[in-house]
């Protein structure tokens, strides 16, 4: 397998769980006792990569233990997360991008099977679930598993997870594009998948699938309730 690294996104504010995050950052809330950001690091360590990137920003400072409890981590600040969209998250990391085959993930997941990570992967992609009917999440369209479209709403279709894999030749593509366009006017409120959209067809990235289990995304403290009964209280403090 050849040599890989991970990028992790982890500068947000998490106001959608405010206010739980007003005491520490979304990444580092526990589930069933293990920081949400520490089941990605454990996950991405099975499969063996290299070395991971954290990008951080709200409550940076909080984020040093990770230092001390794992290896081959490096954190990274993102200066203009109160400012940009999370393209500011890609752009912290631009040196580092096309240098090796890359995964690139969200923080706010609960990695419930750590061996989601661990089959071969031959494309970029981006890990996907099949939801039947009517979504309002981030979702793919395909043509024959090929990503053809990155947006909000669908039906029947593939929903993002928080995770993509990128071929290195395919990250220098993007790290280009974010470059051209990070200190237009109109970049501030981009996600960064958006900008990978833009370039679907210079990129091919297909769909990983994966089971509904494997990865629990967490938006809200209700969503962190049904994981973790402990955080009731919080729920009614709302």
């Amino acid at each position: 397998m050849e040599r890989e690294i991970a990028i992790l996104m982890a500068a947000g504010l998490g106001s959608r769980m405010l206010p739980l995050t007003e005491k520490i950052p979304k990444p580092l809330i526990a589930v069933n006792g293990k920081p949400l950001i520490e089941t990605m690091i454990e996950a991405l360590f099975k499969r063996k990569v290299s070395h991971i990137y954290i990008v951080v920003g709200y409550k940076k400072e909080v984020f040093q233990y990770l230092l001390e409890s794992y290896r081959d981590i490096t954190l990274v600040e993102n200066k203009d997360y109160l400012i940009k969209n999370n393209i500011s998250s890609i752009q912290a990391v631009c040196n580092i991008l096309g240098k090796e085959n890359c995964f690139i993930c969200e923080c706010d997941i609960y990695v419930h099977n750590p061996d989601v990570f661990l089959p071969e992967l031959h494309n970029s992609c981006y890990f996907g679930k099949m939801i039947h009917g009517y979504s309002d999440d981030w979702i793919f369209e395909t043509n024959n598993n090929q990503i053809t479209k990155i947006q909000k709403g669908g039906t029947d279709v593939y929903n993002m997870t928080g995770i993509a894999y990128f071929k290195k030749n395919d990250l220098k593509i993007l790290k280009m594009r974010v470059q051209q366009i990070y200190n237009n006017p109109e970049s501030m409120n981009l996600f960064w998948d958006e900008v990978v959209d833009q370039l679907l067809s210079e990129i091919y990235m297909d769909i990983h699938e994966v089971k509904s289990d494997d990865l629990v995304e967490i938006d809200t403290i209700e969503e962190l309730v049904e994981l973790d009964n402990s955080y009731q209280n919080w729920l009614k403090g709302k």
